[in-house]
C-alpha cells in the first residue's frame, strides 16, 4: 500500500468492514505507527485522537478484529480492512457503529466460489472438487441431482443437523456445476432481479 500520511496531517481515515458479510463496522484514523502494528499483531489498531495514542480495537472488551485483508484507495488516502470481528465492534454494544445488524455470513459464497474457481483452474489430486470438474460436466450435473433429492427426502423428516447438511452439499454442488458451465452466480441474481421487478 501506498499510503500517503502528509495529506492530512498523519491521519487517514480507515473503513473496517467485515469480511464475511461486507458490513461496514466501523471507521477510525491510523497513523503510521497504527498501520504498522496492525500489520504486526494482525489486529486492527488505529490512532485514538481522544486518547492520543495507540489503540487496539478490543484492548478492552476483548473483541478484537482479525485482519484478512488491507488496501488504500486510488489516492492513497484512504484505508480499507477486510476484518473479522470476534464481537459486537461498537462500545454500546451494537454489533456495527452504524446501529446495524451484522449476522449475515452469505458473503462466504464468494469465498467458496473462488475456491471452486481455483480448484478447477489449478487442480491437485488431493481435491475433491478438481476430481468432480475432471470427471466432466455429466458427473457435476449428477450430482448435483443426487444432492436435489436428498435434500428432499431430508426435508420430509425432523432432523434439523441433516437436512442443513443437505442443504450445503446441494448448495456446494450447485456452485460447481456453475462453474462447470462457466457461468457466474451473479448471472443467477440477475434472472432473479429481473424476475422481482416484475
Amino acid at each position: 500500500m501506498n499510503i500517503d500520511f502528509d495529506k492530512m496531517d498523519g491521519l487517514v481515515p480507515t473503513i473496517v468492514q467485515d469480511a464475511i458479510s461486507r458490513k461496514v463496522l466501523m471507521q477510525g484514523y491510523m497513523n503510521e505507527d497504527a498501520l504498522a502494528k496492525t500489520k504486526e499483531t494482525g489486529k486492527v489498531t488505529f490512532y485514538s485522537r481522544s486518547k492520543k495514542r495507540l489503540w487496539t480495537k478490543g484492548e478492552t472488551s476483548g473483541n478484537f478484529m482479525e485482519v484478512l485483508s488491507m488496501a488504500s484507495d486510488c489516492d492513497g488516502d484512504s484505508i480499507l480492512i477486510q476484518a473479522n470481528p470476534a464481537g459486537p465492534v461498537c462500545h454500546t454494544g451494537s454489533d456495527t457503529c452504524f446501529d446495524e445488524v451484522n449476522s449475515s455470513k452469505t458473503g462466504f459464497i464468494d469465498q467458496l466460489r473462488a475456491v471452486i474457481k481455483e480448484r478447477k483452474n489449478n487442480p491437485s489430486d488431493q481435491s475433491y472438487t478438481a476430481s468432480l470438474f475432471a470427471k466432466g460436466i455429466n458427473k457435476v450435473a449428477q450430482k448435483v441431482g443426487e444432492e436435489a433429492v436428498e435434500i428432499v427426502i431430508e426435508a420430509k423428516d425432523d432432523n434439523k443437523e441433516l437436512f442443513l447438511g443437505e442443504a450445503a452439499d446441494l448448495m456446494y454442488h450447485y456452485l460447481v456445476l456453475l462453474e462447470a458451465k462457466g457461468y457466474e452466480l451473479d448471472e443467477v441474481m440477475d434472472v432473479l432481479i429481473n424476475r422481482h421487478k416484475k
